[in-house]
């Protein structure tokens, strides 16, 4: 597992920030899920034809992120699976992976309901021997989430007839589609939905690719003054930057980071500058390159090396007149 997958899974393991998540994509940002609501499940799938086959197919697949749902809501009591796919880059298959990993939930259900029924030696008709399934079994439903960490727009497939081939019309009521539930930062319109730091990763996801947006963002929302480190380490590695922690400060001042990086990146801007205008001038025979080093403070064998190392050539003689700088 690459560091960022690693990264993003252990991030949105944490029950505070996944039930935020939940919430603005199943409930419109309405706290209806609560980190209390959630229970680990086994990220695990083993595809066994339906579950019932006693000789395992060789196929298992690992969910990022699997959590089991019990919530209270308009009077009724609901328990859901949720799964989550953490995507740093595109995925053009996506469809297809998220379906496999729901059949296979759904496949481990049935399994697990007909062992029960084996156990308890339920009375069965010769149909629910054969499905391990009775009429009144009923499965959890399962949804999974897609979660796109990248300040690029999603331009992969959101359901799978986005990767069939062009097909008669009139098959399409026979063809099962199915799309994924897609949250990418770019199409938020309401970050206020989020009660989380979440609400600051996205929205400098959003933003990163634009220097100025991005620092107006972090200007007006004042909780970017207060931010946790794990949130501050989550947008270096998904957004590329670079925002300074030692390791220790659990509370981090972004804007303040984010302003002296700012500044720094200026002077080094100017002194980059500077070097150039001395480079070139020895380049031309307008200075020695003792005289060089001079005006940059270095040693005449440091000097060479960063001439060099920027791209210019340096001169093998030097006339007079240079030798009077």
């Amino acid at each position: 597992m690459g560091t960022k997958d690693s990264k993003a899974k252990e991030y949105f393991a944490d029950n505070e920030r996944f039930a935020d998540l939940c919430n603005y994509v199943l409930y419109g940002g309405r706290c209806v899920i609560k980190a209390e609501n959630l229970k680990e499940r086994d990220t695990t799938e083993v595809l066994t034809a339906l579950g019932l086959s006693p000789n395992m197919i060789s196929v298992q697949k690992w969910r990022d992120i699997f959590k089991n749902i019990h919530v209270k809501y308009t009077g009724k009591t609901y328990i859901f699976l949720v799964g989550m796919e953490n995507q740093s880059d595109i995925h053009y298959a996506m469809p297809v992976k998220n379906m496999i990993y729901d059949a296979l939930a759904y496949g481990k259900q049935v399994r697990e309901v007909a062992k029960k029924h084996r156990r308890e030696h339920d009375p069965e008709t010769p149909d629910e021997f054969l499905s391990g399934f009775t009429a009144n079994d009923r499965l959890i439903p399962v949804i999974t989430i897609t979660v796109y960490l990248w300040v690029k727009e999603w331009n992969g497939p959101r359901k799978l007839t986005d990767m069939l081939e062009v097909i008669d019309e009139e098959l399409l009521p026979f063809i099962s589609d199915y799309k994924i539930n897609l949250l990418e930062p770019k199409s938020i319109m309401d970050f206020t939905k989020f009660r989380t730091q979440l609400k600051q990763l996205f929205e400098v996801l959003q933003n990163a690719s634009d220097k100025n947006r991005l620092q107006a963002v972090l200007q007006e929302d004042e909780q970017f003054k207060n931010m946790d480190r794990e949130t501050v380490e989550a947008i270096n590695l998904f957004a590329g930057m670079n925002i300074q922690t030692d390791g220790k400060e659990e509370v981090i001042d972004m804007c303040k980071a984010w302003e002296e990086q700012r500044e720094e990146g200026i002077e080094q801007g100017i002194e980059q500058g500077r070097k150039t205008e001395v480079f070139d001038s020895v380049q031309c025979g307008d200075y020695s390159t003792a005289r060089g080093a001079q005006k940059l403070n270095l040693s005449i064998d440091e000097f060479k090396k960063q001439m060099m190392a920027a791209g210019f050539s340096i001169p093998q003689k030097f006339s007079r007149t240079i030798l009077l700088h």
